[in-house]
């Protein structure tokens, strides 16, 4: 197994990328701390990973939940080698339209939540001495090029590829023997979609458009992108930092040939 004896933490873990990483990283010998808003729903998680798994309650926006989760998982577990910060939202909303409350949620979760991930995770990462960490934001195609009406979500993912980067940069510039990594995944077909597809009014019909936008003509999986997870969680990927490493079926190399 390629984890054993690592410890990951893993925000968004209740649902979708965020629970299937949870479970992807713990097949692969990591014990996990699975954080998530949803207290009920991270502690399933958990429990599905048997002696592997704990969870904590945490708003990922919020500084003094990160310093009660890294607390948690220092008694839990002992050190953090791995950071996986799937936690996210997205409304849409052109820049004219968007309230301001849409906005700086979106930002409070998607961007400031994946700069204290960086930050509190490079503390624990660095206190454990003896670890090769590796942090891993899940950013989106959106972090890659802009839709007209997901102006937070865009701005969002933007920032976290770039943060990304300047993180892994840092890290690199003062010796840390620490990785960070963004993963832009296409659509993903989890429960993420939903409000769309209340407001499309049928789920098949909004999902049959997405494929048309994908090369490879399919929706990714949650299991797809927990795949990408594990690998640069791993030694496998021990050369890559700030990379924008995408899962997206080809959607950003081009134009699929039917539309062209």
């Amino acid at each position: 197994m390629k984890l054993t004896e690592r410890v990951a933490l893993v925000t968004g873990g209740a649902s979708g990328i965020g629970r299937a990483s949870c479970i992807a990283l713990a097949a692969e010998g990591a014990r996990v701390m699975v954080a998530d808003l949803n207290g009920d729903g991270a502690a399933a998680t958990a429990r599905g990973l048997g002696d592997h798994g704990a969870s904590v309650v945490m708003d990922v926006g919020c500084e003094a939940d990160w310093e009660r989760a890294m607390a948690r998982i220092q008694e839990r577990f002992g050190r953090l080698d791995i950071l996986v910060n799937c936690a996210g939202i997205g409304v849409s909303g052109n820049a004219e339209d968007i309230e301001m409350a849409e906005w700086e949620r979106v930002v409070a979760v998607n961007l400031t939540g994946t700069m204290l991930a960086c930050k509190h995770g490079i503390r624990a990462m660095r206190a454990a001495k003896s670890t090769t960490g590796s942090i891993i934001a899940i950013s989106s195609i959106a972090g890659v090029f802009a839709a007209p009406d997901l102006t937070a979500y865009c701005a969002t993912k933007g920032g976290v590829t770039m943060l990304s980067k300047a993180v892994a940069l840092n890290c690199a510039a003062l010796g840390y023997d620490i990785r960070c990594n963004a993963i832009h995944p296409t659509y993903v077909d989890t429960e993420m979609l939903d409000p769309v597809a209340e407001q499309v009014g049928d789920r098949e019909t909004m999902l049959g458009a997405m494929r048309e936008n994908v090369p490879m003509g399919r929706l990714a999986t949650a299991e797809d992108i927990a795949k990408s997870v594990v690998f640069l969680a791993s030694d496998d990927s021990a050369m890559i930092t700030g990379s924008t490493f995408l899962v997206d079926g080809g959607t950003t190399a081009g134009m699929p040939g039917r539309h062209s």
